[in-house]
C-alpha cells in the first residue's frame, strides 16, 4: 500500500447498515447481488461517498472495499451462482469501484480498491479449513481480482490459522497482495481459543510474512485490547506491528449474543471512537480504520474526528496514531 501520512478510511458494517437503516433483505448477509441492477448500485454508490467524503474531510485516503465477502462458492450456491457467474460478479465489482474511485481520485491523497474475501463457514464459529484446502477454495476469487485489477484483496473475518495460510498462499502464487484479518471474542482470542498473536506469528511463519499486512476486525476495541502484550514489557518489535488495520464493532456484545439480537446495537458513538483511537494508538503499524458490525459512517466519522455531513447516511478516527 502507498504511504499516505493520515492513513486510509475504510467503511463500516455495511450489511447491517443496509438492512437495519436501508430495509433491505439480503439473502444469507450477502450485499453483492445488489450490483446486479442499477437501484442496488446507486444504493452502494451513495453508501461508499459517505466515507469518501470523511476521507477527504480528514485528509486521509481512502480504501474501497468490494461487497463481495458472501460472493464465494458456498455462499453464492446457496442464492443461486455457479462458479461462472461468481466470477463475473468479483470483476464486476472491482471493474465498478475503480470507476468510482477514479470519480474521487482528484480530492484524496489516495484511493485504493480492495476485493473482499470472507471465510467459507461462518464468521463467528472456528473453522478447521487446512491451509490447502483453503487455498483450492479462495484461489478463483483472487484470481478474479487480479483479472479485473484490485490494488490488493483483503480477507476479512478469518477465524482460523489455516485458512488466513492458504489464502495468503494463494495470492502468492498468483501475484497479488493480500491482507488478511482476524475476529475474535470478547476474550480477544479467536473463536477457537488461539489467541491473536499466536495467530499472527503462525500464519507470518507459514507464509514467510507474505501477507501485506493484517487486520481485526467485527470485535469491539476493547475485546481486542484484551489481545495486546501487556505496555512495558520491554520487549521489542512483536506481532503487533503486523496489525495495520481495525474495523471495530459497535457492540460490546459477544458474537454469540449478536447472533441472537433482533435489534441492531449501534453502541455509543463517543466512546467507541475514543476507545478506537486509544487501541489504534497503541498498534505502531495502524493506518486503515474503519467499522464492521453495527458501525456506519457516523461512527467511522467520529473515529477519524470529523463532522458526518452526508445527509441521509448511514455509512462511515482522529486520525490513528
Amino acid at each position: 500500500m502507498p504511504q499516505v501520512d493520515a492513513g486510509f478510511v475504510t467503511d463500516g458494517g455495511m450489511e447491517t447498515d443496509l438492512i437495519f437503516h436501508h430495509g433491505l433483505d439480503l439473502p444469507e448477509f450477502a450485499a453483492f447481488p445488489l450490483l446486479q441492477d442499477e437501484a442496488g448500485r446507486r444504493l452502494l454508490e451513495s453508501y461508499y461517498r459517505g466515507y469518501a467524503d470523511i476521507a477527504r474531510r480528514s485528509g486521509a485516503g481512502l480504501l474501497l472495499e468490494t461487497p463481495t465477502w458472501r460472493a464465494n462458492p458456498d455462499w453464492g450456491r446457496a442464492l443461486g451462482y455457479d462458479a461462472e457467474a461468481l466470477r463475473q460478479v468479483d470483476v464486476e465489482a472491482v471493474t465498478w469501484l475503480r470507476r468510482l474511485a477514479r470519480t474521487w481520485a482528484t480530492d484524496l491523497p489516495a484511493v485504493l480498491v480492495s476485493g473482499m474475501i470472507g471465510p467459507r463457514d461462518d464468521g463467528y464459529a472456528a473453522s478447521t479449513i487446512d491451509p490447502a484446502e483453503a487455498a483450492d477454495y479462495h484461489r478463483p476469487q483472487l484470481a478474479a481480482f487480479l483479472e479485473a485489477g484490485a490494488d490488493l484483496a483483503t480477507a476479512l473475518t478469518l477465524t482460523s490459522v489455516g485458512e488466513a495460510t492458504g489464502v495468503i498462499r494463494a495470492a502468492a502464487e498468483l501475484g497479488i497482495p493480500v491482507a488478511v484479518s482476524f475476529t475474535v471474542e470478547t476474550d480477544g482470542a479467536l473463536p477457537d481459543g488461539t489467541p491473536l498473536g499466536t495467530a499472527v506469528e503462525a500464519v507470518d511463519d507459514a507464509t514467510s510474512g507474505a501477507a501485506s499486512h493484517f487486520l481485526v476486525n467485527c470485535a469491539h476495541p476493547q475485546h481486542i485490547a484484551r489481545a495486546l502484550p501487556a505496555p512495558g514489557a520491554g520487549r521489542g518489535p512483536d506481532w503487533t506491528s503486523r496489525i495495520a488495520g481495525l474495523r471495530v464493532n459497535a457492540s460490546t456484545l459477544s458474537h454469540a449474543e449478536l447472533d441472537e439480537a433482533l435489534e441492531l446495537d449501534e453502541g455509543d458513538i463517543p466512546t467507541l471512537a475514543a476507545a478506537t483511537r486509544d487501541l489504534a494508538a497503541s498498534l505502531p503499524a495502524v493506518r486503515i480504520v474503519g467499522g464492521c458490525c453495527g458501525t456506519d459512517a457516523r461512527h467511522v466519522a467520529a473515529m477519524w474526528g470529523v463532522e458526518q455531513d452526508t445527509p441521509g447516511a448511514h455509512t462511515g478516527p482522529a486520525a490513528p496514531g
